[in-house]
């Protein structure tokens, strides 16, 4: 089987992707505590800082995406985190510019944003179901990267990746979601009937790796056959961008806060003389 590639080399073809890649219960549990702690503090951070986080999640069907989600999302307040699901476009939208529903949920400052599927489906599902024309298709790579460009230059962070699976873990993941009634929801006949497409979609997705992978805004390809592992891949992934040159100290105290505190909560002058002396060092 082949290794995945170094660090600072990107994958751009599936089957470069090392998918034997495993990790342990209780690392796994130490791990996700610890970047759940990390994301709690960028989320902090950025509603100093004015960042914002843009997270593109991409995947095949049961490959793990909603998994990894769901762990980000128990970290984080709602009130500056938005997940959102992507399916079809409404008639509405399917008379305007293709980037307008996208536009409209992108995150404003100091907010963080989970697309759960996004643009792509235009070089994907599109792409595959020929559901719009090749020129528009194949046009689509250039207007992505414009458009992520825009995003990055307009202080948006971009993370994407995608969670990569084999034919085989996908129909395992199929049969325990049919044998599962809080899990039958997800199972659809669109799931086995894209099954028959799979080498399209792997076309599809090596030339959407290749061709919008860039500096600013590059693809991390997660190996996926153990949820586990890829939680923490793609959690790793996001924590260091989203972080990158941002100071994740705890915020100081206004000094009038401080004082307020010390009439109503019988604070030690002790502590309460640290307070002041880490907040005044904080805004020097």
């Amino acid at each position: 089987m082949a290794k995945s590639k170094p660090e600072n080399e990107r994958i751009t073809r599936l089957r470069d992707l090392d998918m034997s890649q495993r990790i342990g219960r209780d690392k796994y549990e130490e791990e996700l505590l610890s970047l759940q702690h990390r994301l709690a503090l960028v989320q902090q951070a950025y509603l100093f800082s004015g960042d914002a986080g843009v997270l593109v999640f991409e995947g095949w069907d049961a490959a793990g995406k909603g998994g990894t989600i769901r762990r980000i999302s128990a970290a984080l307040d709602p009130r500056s985190f938005k997940v959102w699901p992507i399916a079809a476009p409404r008639n509405y939208y399917l008379e305007r510019q293709y980037f307008a529903r996208f536009m409209e949920r992108l995150p404003p400052d100091r907010a963080i944003s989970v697309f759960d599927r996004s643009w792509y489906g235009r070089v994907l599902v599109e792409r595959v179901e020929k559901l719009t024309p090749e020129s528009r298709w194949r046009q689509a790579y250039r207007e992505i990267n414009e458009f992520e460009r825009m995003l990055v230059d307009d202080g948006r962070r971009v993370v994407k990746l995608f969670f990569h699976i084999t034919p085989e873990e996908q129909l395992r993941r199929f049969e325990s979601r049919l044998m599962d009634p809080l899990k039958r929801w997800k199972l659809s006949y669109e799931d086995f009937r894209n099954r028959g497409k799979w080498e399209a979609y792997e076309e599809a997705i090596d030339e959407m790796l290749e061709k919008t992978s860039t500096d600013y805004a590059p693809w991390h390809v997660i190996p996926a056959n153990q949820k586990k592992f890829a939680r923490i891949a793609a959690m790793k992934k996001i924590v260091k961008a989203l972080e990158k040159d941002v100071d994740l100290s705890p915020p100081h105290l206004d000094e009038a806060v401080l004082n307020a505190a010390r009439d109503h909560l019988d604070m030690d002058d002790q502590i309460f003389n640290g307070l002041v002396r880490e907040t005044r060092g904080r805004v020097e």
